[in-house]
């Protein structure tokens, strides 16, 4: 019986952007987020079997990811529409207090070149 030459690590997976960073990477890499209306507020919502219906918006699951999305306006710009992200705010808090000397919010300092 002859060996099949198909190998599914060299198999195109699907591309997809993180709306935090930008990088276009592999669909597996990022966790899906969808909108759903809570207490008459229209909220972005971890989609974790990735088959809620409607549009979907890609993260990578790092809180920095998560806090360049919030700052820059991508979920509403991923979505077309208003979101309130203030309860994916207060979770990022809360996680970032779980986790001591691991910031959920991180403000990176642009490199001057006198560190070569």
């Amino acid at each position: 019986m002859a060996e099949s030459s198909f190998n599914v690590s060299t198999q195109q997976q699907p591309q997809r952007t993180c709306i935090g960073c930008r990088e276009v990477v592999d669909q597996n890499q990022l966790k899906r987020w969808v909108l759903r209306e809570q207490d008459g507020k229209t909220v972005p919502v971890f989609d974790p079997t990735r088959s809620f219906a409607g549009r979907g918006a890609w993260l990578h699951p790092n809180p920095v990811c998560s806090q360049r999305a919030v700052q820059r306006g991508a979920f509403a710009r991923s979505f077309r529409t208003a979101v309130d992200v203030s309860a994916l705010v207060a979770q990022l808090r809360d996680k970032d207090r779980t986790q001591p000397g691991k910031p959920a919010f991180i403000i990176v300092q642009p490199e001057s070149g006198s560190e070569i």
